[in-house]
């Protein structure tokens, strides 16, 4: 099953210089790199973003957090994209995420997890379009994988 998920490789990620080695996880994976821009965050998109949790004491310092650098924003596509990229991304506290995934090897906090990824299509749907037009999402074709995923898939 063919999905498109929103990944953003936050501050944290950013200013310790783990972008490519981010990239290249999903990449390795299958995961087909759709559209990609490094950009500063407005408080107001924020806000949007994480409007979920804006009734939550901790909404104000992830909002500040967010914006406090720049963040690489991804859409990745691929057979089963959204839990692919939930299992690489890891535990959300990097102290407890697993070794070998995003946040068992670089995150060192609940705050400085590295990285955000959509939880379900309908949450990977609705980030993907706060932070792309359509028209910034590149369709095409990787050479055929066989390998990599199921004839039935």
């Amino acid at each position: 099953m063919k999905q498109k998920t929103l990944i953003i490789v936050k501050p944290d990620g950013v200013l310790r210089g783990l972008t490519g080695e981010v990239i290249s996880r999903f990449e390795r994976k299958g995961l087909k790199l759709c559209a990609a821009k490094f950009q500063s965050l407005s408080k107001e998109v924020a806000e949007k973003h994480y409007a979920e949790h804006s009734e939550k004491p901790f909404f104000s310092d992830l909002v500040s957090f967010i914006v406090s650098a720049p963040v690489m924003l991804m859409v990745v596509e691929g057979n089963y994209a959204i839990p692919s990229v939930r299992n690489l991304v890891g535990a959300t506290n990097g102290a407890e995420a697993a070794p070998g995934t995003i946040r068992g090897d670089f995150g060192s906090s609940r705050s400085f997890n590295i990285i955000h990824a959509s939880d379900s299509p309908e949450a990977a749907e609705r980030e993907i379009a706060n932070f792309f037009n359509p028209d910034e999402i590149v369709s095409y074709d990787l050479p055929p994988q066989s390998y990599l995923f199921e004839e039935n898939e």
